[in-house]
């Protein structure tokens, strides 16, 4: 007996039939039969049905004799399920790669309920997901909090009435099938049949349970669609309403529940009647005729009017006054009209008061003592700049200090520092007379920046992709880029940060202006040479980081050939993979992460943007990151990056610990994108290409072996030279304070450096390693070894001595004087 009937009634949905089938075939959770209905289709859906039920026999083909609608397909299929629990899945709708998986997971810690209820994300024909508005009422609470009201993992209805307020469909919930049987439910004919299913069902359930994860991808198809159709058969609402009531009726212990469902069917009546194109204009009035009679049947005495504009809407239906009804309708659109012109008035104004402001305050002196800075388009306090700008405050103390970011990411200022808005008429005071301009990206193209100000472009990281005038060849990433405008901006750098060499030699040639370039090394690395033990252990605690297991940090970067964020890791199953003796910090990149600032918890569950709600209680532990401020700090807890090709990894290797590449999709992004160098060829660590060989990589210690330390040590002499703790004083000394060059604090050569020790020892340079490598195996060394690493299953090599690196005070490389 299976463990899942998965049910996929198919009629004229032969476009898409294939992906549904395969993205039920394709799950890691294999236990499930695969019902598909053939809906005596006319298309080709019956041919696909066979050819699917030939190359896999988990597909059981269901041919009815006759064009049955939906809910009678589904009964079909019902009727030949031999699994434990019943799904459905509509044959242009596909299933989330990892749903059932995550679906037989909370069952199993939910004890077997009758009924499962997980979320959906709505995909355009764009290919955009976006996932359903009220996915909040999925909420999984933690069982041990006291004030948590979601604590109780299984619940009657009674207890979370609010799933009411879900879409009422019968594919976003599994049913155990023995409950099905035992109440006799199944699917009426006609349109709207979900909803004589989902109420009974969820009213009758002893024991309901949430998953709050994206499990099926609901296709919104641009023709064709049933709520797309203008049809006679929306009518049939009514009847489907009918069943529910009589219901109700046949149980008089469910009698509590009739005005919540007639708040329900008003709310439903009145989406009908507003949908445009739903209803024929003959069948309107008899729309309307039977809304009011089924309004007064079955309105419970006493009860409430809703607020606002629906009481009036509802008032309406009751009466069955169709023609003030859309009179009302087309009353709110002119409204909505009005003021969006209203606003776009304002706006406009708004804009060319600020445009005179702004040559106002260009024609008062430049403010020597003021300094902006920005970073990453406004998102926070964050990267070069904030290094910069802490080191400002404590050599130049003199210097007030600006810092430009919206609401959402005020919470990342230091205290005294002080906020810009962005577009603001402060915002364009500041740009107009500070001295001092630093951000990591380029300023809004209307600043035009006056010859007394200063203006030093800290850049984001060492270039591994292309970049600036090399993305002219490159459409997916350039997007629509102007080439002569992006070289206006640089035009207005007086100053450009670098690295190393190979970040000096690409800027100069795809950022070509009169700028100087400081080879500084990176200010926000710094940290990385002065963060002691006791520091990191708090950074650890504060994430929630477990004591003594090795913190490995995920930070993949985004691909401009993908229209959206698609997971390159099944991050569940790498967390499994690696067991509990490893935490997975999961960031996200900045382009896929709203502006929350927190940090989750994946003790029972953690929501990952693009990657949904993962749940790995029992298997590996696994945080989301991605909201988190300074990927520094993320990078002083971790004790191993995985990464593809951020440039994160430039960063890390300056704390000398092991680096691993994931690199599936390397041909793609090089193609797309553009690289420098081929990072698989010469890397900070060992590569893999397939989810497979990254688990083998952990398994056998090889992500932090001899050979994975030996790549890092080549790869820190090439791209960390500068990088020795004191790049933000040099800048500041160079840049704010105008000392020569000779006068600047020399490089510490690399194999003097002292970078913050990992939590976890044993591995290069204090971190820790390998799961499940048995003592002895070949190629380790157990030299280092402590308890904890042990406990861990950690077998790593020792650290390769880095070869000296020269000191060096050489000058900026210049293009001219300044």
């Amino acid at each position: 007996m299976p463990r899942f009937s998965v049910i996929v009634p198919a009629y004229e949905v032969q476009p898409y039939l294939n992906d549904c089938l395969r993205s039920v075939l394709e799950q890691d959770f294999t236990d499930l039969e695969l019902i598909a209905v053939d809906d005596h289709s006319p298309d080709a859906c019956g041919a696909i049905i066979d050819e699917a039920a030939a190359c896999d026999p988990r597909v059981r083909p269901v041919h009815l004799p006759e064009n049955a609608g939906l809910g009678r397909a589904r009964n079909a299929g019902i009727r030949r399920a031999t699994g434990d629990y019943l799904l459905f899945l509509d044959g242009d709708d596909t299933l989330a790669p990892g749903s059932l998986r995550a679906i037989a997971d909370r069952l199993a810690r939910t004890g077997e309920p009758q009924v499962l209820v997980f979320d959906y994300a709505r995909v355009d024909w764009t290919g955009e997901a976006v996932r359903n508005v009220r996915a909040g009422l999925l909420r999984q609470g933690d069982p041990e909090d006291p004030e948590d009201p979601h604590a109780r993992q299984v619940f009657r209805l009674d207890q979370r009435p609010e799933l009411l307020r879900l879409l009422m469909v019968a594919w976003n919930k599994a049913y155990r099938r023995d409950f099905v049987r035992k109440e006799g439910f199944a699917f009426p004919s006609g349109f709207y049949e979900d909803t004589p299913w989902t109420f009974p069902v969820l009213l009758t359930a002893e024991s309901i349970a949430v998953l709050d994860r994206v499990c099926v991808h609901y296709r919104q198809r641009r023709r064709g669609g049933i709520l797309r159709t203008t049809s006679r058969r929306h009518l049939d609402v009514f009847e489907q309403y009918d069943r529910v009531f009589r219901f109700l009726d046949a149980r008089p212990g469910l009698a509590h529940w009739r005005p919540a469902l007639f708040q329900r069917m008003v709310d439903h009546f009145g989406v009908i009647a507003a949908a445009p194109g739903r209803l024929p204009v003959r069948a309107r009035a008899e729309f309307f005729r039977r809304a009011s009679a089924h309004h007064r049947r079955y309105r419970p005495l006493g009860a409430a009017t809703p607020p606002g504009r629906a009481r009036w809407r509802g008032l309406l239906l009751r009466l069955g006054a169709r023609r003030a009804y859309h009179l009302l309708r087309g009353a709110d659109r002119v409204r909505r009209r009005a003021a969006q012109c209203g606003l776009t008035a304002y706006a406009r104004a708004r804009r060319a008061a600020l445009w005179l402001h702004y040559r106002v305050q260009r024609c008062r002196s430049v403010d020597p003592g003021l300094a902006v800075f920005a970073a990453y388009w406004h998102r926070g306090y964050a990267c070069h700049p904030a290094a910069i700008e802490a080191k400002v405050r404590e050599l130049a103390p003199g210097l007030r200090t600006a810092w430009i970011t919206t609401p959402e990411y005020a919470h990342t200022l230091p205290p005294g520092v002080r906020r810009l808005h962005p577009g603001s008429a402060a915002y364009w005071t500041a740009l107009a007379r500070a001295r001092f301009l630093v951000n990591n990206v380029n300023f809004t193209q209307g600043m035009r920046k006056r010859p007394d100000q200063i203006h030093l472009q800290t850049h984001h990281g060492t270039p591994l992709k292309h970049m600036g005038l090399d993305l002219r060849d490159r459409p997916a990433a350039a997007r629509g880029m102007d080439f002569g405008k992006l070289m206006e901006r640089v035009d207005r750098w007086d100053y450009s940060l670098s690295a190393n060499r190979h970040t000096t030699l690409v800027w100069q040639r795809v950022y070509p202006s009169g700028y100087t370039t400081l080879p500084y090394g990176a200010p926000r690395n710094d940290v990385f040479q002065h963060t002691t033990e006791d520091e990191v252990a708090r950074l650890r605690a504060r994430l929630g980081i477990p004591a003594g297991t090795v913190a490995v940090l995920y930070a993949p970067t985004h691909r401009d050939y993908q229209r959206r964020h698609v997971p390159r890791l099944d991050v569940e199953r790498v967390a499994r993979a690696l067991g509990p003796g490893f935490t997975l910090l999961v960031r996200a990149h900045y382009f896929h992460v709203p502006a929350t600032g927190v940090v989750g918890s994946g003790g029972r569950g953690v929501d990952v943007p693009g990657y949904g709600r993962l749940d790995v209680s029992g298997h590996g532990r696994v945080l989301d990151v991605s909201g988190y401020g300074r990927v520094e700090e993320l990078c002083l807890a971790a004790d191993a990056l995985l990464t593809d090709y951020s440039s994160l990894m430039f960063d890390y290797a300056n704390l000398d610990r092991p680096i691993v590449i994931h690199a599936d999709d390397w041909d793609a992004y090089r193609a797309a994108r553009g690289t420098y160098f081929d990072i698989t060829a010469a890397p900070p660590g060992p590569v893999s290409r397939t989810e497979d060989e990254l688990i083998a990589l952990f398994a056998d210690g090889t992500w932090c072996g001899p050979r994975s330390a030996a790549l890092r040590a080549a790869f820190r002499a090439r791209f960390c030279p500068y990088d020795d703790g004191r790049a933000a004083e040099r800048v500041v000394r160079r840049v704010f304070l105008g000392e020569r060059h000779v006068l600047l604090p020399p490089v510490v050569p690399l194999a003097e450096r002292r970078p913050a020790p990992a939590a976890v020892r044993g591995l290069p340079n204090v971190p820790a390693g390998s799961a499940g490598s048995p003592a002895g195996s070949a190629g380790s060394d157990r030299a280092a070894e402590p308890l904890a690493a042990r406990r861990a299953g950690v077998v790593c090599a020792p650290p390769v001595t880095t070869p000296a690196v020269a000191p060096t005070t050489s000058l900026p490389h210049r293009s001219r004087p300044h």
